[in-house]
């Protein structure tokens, strides 16, 4: 490595160091700050992004009886591709490169 780019390395890793304890302070109480008014107007409970539960126009029960009752055939996935059709084409690519 050359010395000079081990240097700016070196500069950047301790001058990220020095910034994250000198602003480590300041930012946990800019975080305290917000989660405050956060729990002050209840935007940390989980059901305040969510809709509603009386939506207009949809039924629980309309969804509760269509059901899907046809079976899906299990997918099969092979791990490893045919060894032999990667073999022949090998082989044919050969002949043809020792034919020319």
């Amino acid at each position: 490595m050359l010395p000079l780019t081990q240097i700016v390395r070196n500069f950047f890793l301790r001058l990220e160091g020095f910034l994250s304890v000198v602003f480590k302070p300041l930012l946990n109480f800019l975080k305290n700050f917000f989660a405050f008014f956060t729990k002050v107007f209840g935007l940390n409970s989980s059901n305040y992004f969510l809709e509603s539960e009386q939506t207009g126009g949809i039924n629980k029960q309309e969804n509760q009886t269509v059901q899907n009752t046809t079976p899906e055939p299990p997918t099969v996935t092979r791990r490893r591709p045919n060894t032999k059709k990667i073999d022949d084409y090998y082989i044919n690519m050969a002949r043809e490169v020792k034919n020319n």
